[in-house]
């Protein structure tokens, strides 16, 4: 019976070829596109369970008599959690084209160049500020008080796993990806900046406006604060996602070392050794212009020499 169920699946198959392989790529070039690739290949796999999941799950919050889980499914293009989802995904989509393409030896066409520029600006730009945002956000009052970001009704149809794969999964996918992927410096930083500020703009428009129109807080957390209290959470929401988005470079700088600085060493290097070839190149070009002149005036007293000895020995 185990010796079938080993046969018949899949995942343990798979696991078994990526400990195989992992023994044989140790000491290959390519082994960090190789688990790059991994990580994109399960991580949409699992961003497309979990979303088919919640297309299934609609049904149960759209039926249910409970109206705190009906307002979860009125309102439910309106989280940030399924925003930021749907962000990773994209990424990782991208990602993986790019991975392929580089199996192919590929990543110098146009094509991959673009995938490059784009990839890395939803990663630095939406990725990294809101998947921290969220799971630091959402964590951090869960802990105090779970009813004021996800109240125990939920959990009669949203199972504990799917909380986990929207709030904490997703953090690990960047944190795999940071590991793997060095983005020293911002690919755009003036697009970079643009999107995380749309972005941040544009959720706060969506609860306020929801609060306008309904006059109920899409997060409960909102309702037990005072305005004052409201405008400076709102600061620390904005505050935060452009924290994490500045400190995601230094943090990779950290994990792969400032190459661009050894790089321009090295170009230092190099300039200094083409100015000083150049210079002796310029010496010898002195040298060679110099023997002309002393070859053309040894020539010169050769050819007049017998000239001026007669002019000598002449009776003037």
């Amino acid at each position: 019976m185990e010796d079938l169920w080993r046969d018949s699946n899949i995942l343990y198959n798979i696991l078994c070829f990526l400990i195989t392989e992992n023994e044989k790529l140790f000491d290959r070039s390519d082994a960090r596109l190789y688990w790059k690739t991994v990580l994109h290949i399960f991580s949409i796999l699992h961003h497309v369970y979990v979303s088919l999941f919640a297309i299934k799950m609609e049904s149960k919050l759209k039926n249910s008599e409970d109206l705190e889980i009906q307002s979860l499914y009125t309102y439910r293009v309106a989280y940030l959690t399924g925003w930021n989802f749907a962000f990773q995904t994209l990424f990782l989509l991208l990602s993986l084209v790019h991975d392929v393409l580089e199996w192919l030896d590929k990543q110098d066409c146009r094509m991959a160049a673009r995938l490059r520029y784009w990839r890395d600006i939803i990663f630095s730009g939406l990725v990294v500020p809101f998947t921290l945002f969220v799971s630091s956000m959402f964590w951090c009052v869960y802990a105090v008080d779970r009813e004021l970001v996800f109240p125990r009704a939920y959990d009669d149809v949203v199972p504990w796993w799917f909380n986990h794969c929207v709030h904490t999964n997703i953090s690990v996918v960047v944190l795999i990806e940071t590991l793997l992927q060095a983005r020293r410096r911002p690919r755009d930083f003036k697009t970079e900046i643009i999107a995380v500020t749309v972005v941040d703009v544009a959720y706060a428009i969506v609860y306020y406006a929801i609060y306008y129109f309904t006059h109920r807080w899409l997060y409960k957390v909102f309702g037990v604060m005072t305005w004052w209290q409201v405008c400076l959470y709102q600061l620390l929401i904005w505050g935060s996602s452009y924290l994490f988005y500045f400190l995601q470079f230094p943090v990779n700088r950290l994990i792969h070392g400032d190459v661009e600085e050894t790089d321009n060493a090295a170009t230092g290097q190099v300039t200094e050794q083409v100015m000083n070839g150049t210079k002796e190149m310029n010496e010898d070009k002195t040298d060679t212009d110099s023997k002309p002149s002393s070859l053309s005036k040894n020539s010169w007293s050769l050819k007049y020499r017998s000239n001026g000895s007669k002019i000598e020995n002449s009776h003037l």
